[in-house]
């Protein structure tokens, strides 16, 4: 056996029941293994597995083959907005600076793919012009929230030995207190310019894009001493698929459309606690 499949239900939504793994059974599917019951489970790879996925297709379940070899990684690389925040900020700022319509738009076709990320940032940043920088603690207390599962994902690999790392293509006025708060060991993203307390509309070169996210992958595994094959990276945007694409396990997490065609692993119904369901940790091995 070199993989299994595993299939992880909708939080609270106990999916995977009788009626699912007497199907699975039916189908040349073994006893499944039980990460959490109904709620997450593995089994050994099988023939029929395709008309297996075509029969649970329209329930809230992920299903995803994943290697059993390497499986559980020794480096956490993530994308913040939209995956370990639920928001975007430069929607936020947008908002709070009255451009929040033009700003969403062009967010909403860069993370698509339609637009060259940086030129993009430039674009929407430069909206930002004038605004007041004390903001973005406002923001922070009263609009950012983290995404479920994230403060359980990064302590549980943790605890296993793994190192973490936060890469964004926004800015580190958000990433330095989100990963101090999450429990990141480094963090990296764009510096916006801020002269006598407000935005000047600008962001220092050079703009931390796609190449970037890579770049990061690259460097904190040779630092570590790891390859990328020890790496598991989550995002859900277009300047993240060159990321999810060298990593060992690449995770497209509720994700735009572009990324969902181009990830081998989709999880849009379970939360962040779904990858390390992935690595094989069961809920009672999860630290708080």
């Amino acid at each position: 056996m070199d993989s299994v499949l595993v299939l992880i239900a909708a939080p609270g939504a106990h999916a995977i029941d009788a009626r699912v793994t007497e199907r699975m059974r039916a189908l040349g599917g073994g006893a499944p293994h039980w990460l959490a019951e109904g709620e997450a489970c593995e089994v050994a790879t099988f023939e029929r597995l395709p008309e297996f996925l075509v029969d649970i297709r329209n329930l809230p379940i992920d299903a995803a083959v994943v290697s059993i070899h390497n499986r559980r990684k020794r480096l956490l690389i993530a994308d913040m907005d939209s995956t370990m925040i639920e928001q975007e900020c430069i929607d936020e700022l947008g908002a709070a600076a009255g451009a929040g319509a033009a700003i969403r738009d062009i967010t909403r076709r860069a993370m698509a793919g339609e637009l060259d990320f940086e030129s993009a940032l430039t674009a929407r940043v430069r909206l930002l012009a004038g605004l007041d920088a004390g903001v973005i603690a406002k923001l922070l207390q009263e609009r950012i929230t983290y995404m479920p599962g994230a403060r359980t994902l990064i302590a549980t690999m943790k605890a296993h030995g793994a190192y973490s790392a936060l890469v964004s293509g926004g800015f580190t006025a958000f990433t330095e207190p989100v990963a101090a708060a999450l429990g990141f060991d480094e963090q990296q993203a764009n510096h916006l310019v801020i002269e006598g307390g407000r935005l000047t509309g600008a962001v220092e070169p050079p703009i931390l894009g796609q190449r970037a996210k890579l770049e990061a992958l690259r460097r904190v595994t040779g630092r570590l001493g790891l390859e990328p094959a020890d790496a598991l990276a989550v995002g859900d945007g277009a300047n993240d698929l060159a990321m999810l694409a060298e990593a060992g396990m690449g995770v497209a997490l509720h994700a735009k459309p572009t990324v969902q065609e181009n990830a081998l692993i989709r999880i849009n119904h379970g939360d962040l606690t779904a990858l390390l369901y992935l690595q094989g940790y069961a809920k009672a091995q999860f630290r708080a």
